[in-house]
């Protein structure tokens, strides 16, 4: 078993030289992770604290799956600026540098991170003959024969999941909502097989508690190689009533947006769930992927297919981040990259709603090919995730316009096509290698090439809101078309041609770092932060 676990370690880290690393925390800048917890009962306070412990453990898990060894590679570091950043991006490589390796004699961070085996072939691994190897929930390890095979990822893990599980099981006797004691209860229990459909389920029904938690392996972003492994991370987090009465309309329009989606109708076939939600919180605790370089400002989960066409999907918008993420980083590159007679439209409430319908617009669409055979994620692989937050883009945009024209959103229509445009930029800076970054690389280049916006003499960007429109629709269209059809060829040249950053481009966003612009954030988070010590 020890053979089987073993970990894939890179070659022993040397730090680069003193003057390549003065920087590189400039990169990020630090925010108080704080909320109102003055209404809180003490029970609600405590299951804050046992959900935070839990969300350190999948920490840990995180970091296993990013890289391997967390305290080999950090005990080898000695500038703190250096390890800090290593902290910040689970691992040697920046996140935000399209993974470059910041340790020397690391070399490139492999395409599965620590999922697969190093000298693993993709042809080794689409010929072997093993259960579960394409399951979001395995690693794939080789056993003392050298032959690969599949390890669970609740025997992976099994001591930290085991302290999980029991966290969560002591939450639920905290909890005085029915719903959210049930669904603990269910993702305790899921957490120890890998099962987590009854889990999911069950969140899509809790609707009235107070405090919330994501908690699990999640996402497929980490696993560059094909995009089968989830990773593991956690979100604890505090609903802001206020903002969430004001939201809840918005879901109860998917069914007919869906039948509005400019393509044709095979491609929009599936009617999403309508027991869906929209929320605002307070995030108070990030932990693994999530917390992994650039932070999510908003979830959209979960991500079972059967799940989103059964019930829907909950979204939640983490105001405190995206605050914090609009005053230092989105205002400050408006008054460098947009043309000064468009900076007006950049507003907080554009910016909330691109934000919150990006996530609602992952509902939208299609889950499963057009021929019935496999899910689009099945089908496009290592590519699903650049071309599904591609399409959450270019569709949220689309539902805001609709439901502009409808009178359901107010304001001018011109705040969100500018603030679209501006998040461009502020998304791009998070580096191609991601899935986001892709998604907004095709995006730019897409809306650039239609005439959607210009670049003027002075380095400045204007929106021409009419070519917006079309380039929105025309862009819709080619997303699904390709999705529907489960054309993995397609969308990898899509993602090569237009997933790039050009010279002109890099130049614009190297103004920003010049000008001293962060282009993201770290937190300052924990139980002490938030007075519970």
């Amino acid at each position: 078993m020890i053979a089987l676990f073993a970990c894939n370690q890179a070659k022993e880290p040397e730090e680069l030289p003193e003057e390549s690393t003065s920087s590189v925390l400039d990169k990020y800048t630090s925010v108080p992770l704080t909320a109102d917890i003055s209404a809180l009962s003490d029970n609600q306070k405590q299951m804050i604290k046992k959900l935070i412990e839990a969300a350190k453990l999948m920490d840990e898990m995180f970091w296993f799956e990013a890289y391997g060894d967390k305290d080999a590679i950090l005990s080898s570091i000695t500038d703190p600026d250096l390890k800090k950043f290593a902290e910040i991006n689970y691992g040697p490589w920046d996140r935000l540098d399209d993974n470059a390796p910041f340790i020397e004699g690391v070399g490139t961070k492999p395409a599965g991170a620590n999922y697969y085996p190093l000298d693993m072939t993709k042809e080794e691994f689409e010929a072997a003959d093993i259960a579960d190897k394409t399951s979001l929930y395995t690693f794939i390890r080789r056993d003392e024969d050298g032959k690969l095979v599949s390890i669970p990822f609740h025997q992976m893990f099994h001591e930290k999941i085991t302290k999980v599980s029991n966290l969560l099981k002591e939450c639920a006797v905290l909890a005085d909502d029915e719903g959210f004691r049930n669904y603990l209860n269910l993702r305790a229990e899921a957490l120890l097989t890998d099962n987590y459909q009854a889990s999911d389920m069950a969140w899509m029904e809790t609707k009235t508690n107070q405090i919330e938690v994501v908690i699990g392996p999640i996402e497929n972003y980490e696993d560059h190689l094909y995009g089968y492994k989830a990773a593991h991370e956690a979100f604890v987090l505090i609903k802001d009533l206020d903002w969430s009465d004001r939201l809840s309309k918005y879901a109860s329009f998917l069914p007919e947006l869906q039948k509005g989606i400019p393509v044709p109708e095979a491609y929009k076939k599936e009617m999403p769930g309508t027991d869906a939600d929209l929320n605002a919180y307070d995030v108070v605790y990030y932990a693994g992927d999530c917390n992994a370089g650039s932070k999510t400002i908003a979830i959209n989960l979960p991500n079972d297919e059967q799940v989103q066409l059964a019930k829907g999907t909950r979204r939640l918008q983490l105001k405190n981040a995206m605050k914090a993420k609009f005053d230092k980083i989105l205002v400050p590159i408006s008054e460098h990259l947009i043309a000064e007679d468009q900076r007006s439209h950049i507003t907080f409430d554009a910016f909330f709603a691109n934000t919150m319908f990006h996530e609602v617009a992952h509902g939208l669409g299609i889950k499963n090919t057009i021929d019935g055979t496999q899910t689009v994620r099945q089908a496009l692989k290592e590519n699903y995730s650049a071309l599904e937050e591609g399409k959450a883009d270019v569709l949220g945009l689309y539902m805001i316009t609709q439901l502009h024209e409808k009178g359901e959103i107010t304001g001018a229509l011109e705040d969100y096509y500018v603030t679209f445009l501006a998040s461009i930029f502020r998304s791009v800076r998070f580096g191609a290698s991601s899935a986001h970054g892709k998604a907004n690389m095709i995006r730019f280049n897409f809306f650039q090439e239609m005439g959607a916006f210009t670049r003027n003499e002075n380095g400045t960007y204007s929106v021409n809101f009419e070519k917006m429109k079309l380039a929105m629709n025309a862009l819709s269209e080619t997303i699904l078309t390709l999705q529907g059809d489960g054309n993995y060829d397609g969308v990898a040249q899509l993602v090569s041609e237009k997933g790039l950053i050009d010279s002109e481009l890099q130049s614009d966003l190297d103004r920003l770092s010049a000008a001293g612009i962060p282009v993201d954030i770290i937190f300052e988070q924990g139980s002490e932060i938030l007075g519970l010590n």
